[in-house]
């Protein structure tokens, strides 16, 4: 299944950088390397033509590719990176050459000199991945069931007197031993103020009555990865009534977003469905970041579901939906949820809770 599962992507390459009109695409993103070969190694780039399929890397990574890949020819290099790229533009004749963004400028600047035009070609393999398989919403899931178990370990440490860094390290803790081999990005645990920075780090601050405790964190799975935020409030305190009715304009934005998901419909349509609610509330200049955003391979790709840009959703598409609120000294909220683009509308694959909880 995995083989043919390339095999799809590959051919889904090929017919891409033919309607380009490029004869040959070199590819350095390693995640694109690793989504066309299944390699997961660090170092490697492909050149590909309609007739060829190259995988490039060094000696350290000379068994690892011989076992991961299947279908390509493997190079093993040693330091003669130009050498061998010019020979396979030789070998090919590929007048000219399609490159991605992430290629460095010093790369760049020797490759002028080859014998070939160059051509920048970026995101051909990123607007591929835009669309997932099942093996890898599969996966994806299963990132995600991995996520809300370890939460659900940790979750009766939220608790006055524990600090932000100690709930963040036994979450990470819990992650390890549910089967994720990395984190997807730093865990987020904000309580009470800094609740009102979007993308605060744990600090040793100590949970308080009446805090408003955003926790953002995610899960992997082969690879594979997922992101989900829940709020909750620690009881007691004061601005109580304030703060309940914040968090349910946040939970009624996330539910007029998710909602709206279908097939056909602008990623642009559900961040303005989420953003110009809370601004009906009153609460839009505390609204500044997109409603969302692809999760794969990486855990910020392509949808961006945000006003600035535009993608007609289709079917396999995930991305997260995400609005929030944060009042500087107050605290802030933010419920973040996973979805798939179905025929029917949408599949959420994110299932805890996420009705006001006070703690």
């Amino acid at each position: 299944m995995l083989m043919y599962s390339i095999r799809a992507r590959l051919d889904a390459v090929k017919k891409a950088i033919k309607k380009l009109g490029v004869d040959s695409l070199l590819v350095f993103d390693i995640i694109n390397v690793r989504y066309l070969t299944g390699f997961t190694g660090s170092s490697g780039f492909l050149y590909i033509t309609h007739d060829h399929n190259v995988f490039i890397t060094d000696f350290r990574y000379k068994e690892q590719a011989q076992k991961e890949i299947k279908g390509w020819d493997i190079i093993i290099e040693s330091g003669n990176r130009i050498k061998i790229i010019d020979r396979l533009i030789k070998k090919t004749s590929s007048k000219i050459t399609g490159f991605e963004s992430s290629i460095s400028y010093n790369l760049y600047r020797k490759l002028t000199k080859s014998d070939t035009i160059l051509r920048d070609v970026d995101c051909v393999i990123e607007h591929i991945r835009l669309i997932k398989q099942e093996e890898e919403i599969a996966k994806i899931k299963k990132a995600v069931e991995r996520a809300e178990n370890a939460f659900l370990e940790t979750k009766p440490f939220i608790r006055e007197r524990q600090t932000e860094l100690q709930l963040a390290n036994l979450l990470e803790e819990r992650l390890k031993k549910q089967g994720c081999r990395c984190l997807p990005f730093d865990i987020i645990v904000a309580s009470g103020p800094n609740s009102a920075m979007p993308h605060a780090k744990p600090t040793n601050r100590r949970f308080q009555k009446g805090d408003m405790i955003i926790i953002d964190w995610g899960g992997e799975a082969d690879g594979y990865f997922s992101d989900m935020t829940r709020t909750f409030i620690l009881k007691g305190g004061k601005d109580y009534r304030k703060k309940t009715a914040i968090y349910n304009i946040v939970f009624r934005a996330n539910q007029k977003s998710v909602s709206s998901v279908k097939p056909g419909i602008n990623s642009r349509k559900i961040d303005t469905i989420a953003r110009e609610y809370i601004k009906e509330k009153g609460f839009g200049n505390y609204f500044g970041h997109g409603t969302g955003h692809g999760v794969g391979l990486q855990v910020h790709e392509a949808p961006r579901i945000t006003w600035n840009q535009s993608t007609i959703l289709k079917n396999n598409m995930v991305f997260t939906i995400e609005p929030g609120i944060y009042i500087p000294e107050l605290g802030g909220v933010r419920i973040e949820d996973m979805v798939v683009v179905k025929e029917e509308g949408c599949e959420v694959l994110t299932q805890l809770p996420k009705k006001l909880e006070i703690i």
